[in-house]
């Protein structure tokens, strides 16, 4: 061989010796959140954190609905998806999705909001009334508020007329009379008040404290790749919620910390409110 030939051959071993490996790359995906700017905004210095503490490289997958991560996973092309109770319970229905670590939102709960001055001063008085609810197929926007109002022995949409507005929309619509009540959560409450200061509002209802949202995992996906990323939030929990907390949606999670143990059975609750609303099988993500 010659020198030259023998030299370059050397050089380049080396070069493949010394080369760093690449990282592995995990793609990640939120159920609430569409595009990769918006997904870089609300969770962008999340996966610089989580990516510190696993060594993996975090790639963002936008999907455009909840029917769409759905379909990425069983398609092989999401491995952990950032998830929200309702969604959850279909997922697992769906997929053989696996539960990583549970998010936990303080104050998480869902509740009946009227007019502080009007006429419904009770749950029962909503009978025969119209009841907005924010988001069809949301956990604490109707899913729990359908289920405060049958624990209340108000049949969905059946003692009352059920109604999906927007939530801001639903309730100027309630300012107005034209609805009598709207359901929401604790955070969209302090929004509400904050955006109509002139406006006075009560609570007639409040449901218990809502499952937590869930960080969940396709089952392709290696396990040691899924340790990696578990030991990661026991360990590095509080620099992974400070990441978190950078974003402004994500701000929900504000006094909140990671769950290690999901149990399935803690999401029967929301089981139940499906079939409240007569979707007995939660075998798709209603309105889509």
């Amino acid at each position: 061989m010659k020198l030259w030939t023998l030299f370059s051959t050397l050089v380049v071993a080396a070069g493949l010796m010394t080369a760093p490996a690449k990282a592995e790359t995990i793609r990640f995906a939120v159920t609430d959140v569409e595009g990769v700017e918006q997904l870089q905004r609300e969770y962008g210095a999340f996966v610089e954190e989580l990516e510190k503490a696993t060594g993996l490289e975090v790639e963002f997958t936008p999907v455009n609905n909840r029917t769409a991560a759905v379909e990425a996973m069983r398609a092989e092309q999401v491995d952990f998806v950032l998830t929200g109770p309702a969604e959850y319970v279909v997922f697992k229905k769906l997929t053989d999705a696996k539960p990583v670590v549970g998010w936990h939102r303080p104050d998480y709960f869902s509740q009946i909001v009227v007019m502080a001055e009007g006429d419904i001063k009770s749950l029962g008085d909503l009978k025969g009334k119209k009841v907005a609810f924010g988001e069809v197929g949301s956990t604490s926007q109707q899913l729990g508020p359908a289920q405060v109002l049958a624990d209340a022995g108000l049949k969905y949409n059946a003692d009352y007329t059920a109604e999906i507005i927007k939530r801001n929309v639903a309730v100027e619509a309630m300012i107005r009379g034209d609805v009598a009540a709207v359901g929401m959560n604790l955070t969209h409450l302090r929004s509400v008040r904050e955006k109509f200061p002139d406006a006075k509002f009560s609570v007639v209802g409040r449901g218990a404290d809502l499952p937590n949202d869930i960080l969940i995992v396709a089952s392709y996906v290696k396990p040691e790749t899924v340790e990696k990323v578990r030991k990661a939030f026991l360990e590095k929990g509080p620099e992974l919620m400070t990441g978190v907390l950078k974003g402004e949606d994500t701000k929900k999670y504000d006094g909140g910390y990671f769950v290690a143990t999901v149990d399935d059975k803690d999401y029967d609750s929301v089981r139940a409110m499906y079939a409240t609303i007569g979707v007995p099988q939660f075998s798709n993500f209603i309105g889509e």
